[in-house]
């Protein structure tokens, strides 16, 4: 991983944080010798979470269609 000064961090910024992104992290090391860690944020909440449609229906009807499928005998 390469280990970015300061000086190009401040001078190349969009292009960490896109470096960032795609390797995980990216480091920065200052004169004094300390570095850092820059990482993407975590999104929050499940890639799963998707809009509900509304198919005109209650929830009522939507059981009972569920239940007919499973009645069904397979092909």
């Amino acid at each position: 991983m390469e280990v970015y000064t300061y000086t190009q961090a401040r001078q190349r910024l969009a292009e960490l944080l896109e470096r960032a992104e795609t390797e995980g992290e990216v480091r920065i090391k200052r004169r004094d010798g300390r570095v850092f860690v820059v990482r993407p944020e975590r999104r929050k909440g499940s890639p799963l979470d998707v809009k509900g449609l509304d198919l005109g229906m209650t929830a009522e009807e939507i059981l009972e269609y569920i239940r007919e499928g499973r009645e069904r005998p397979l092909p």
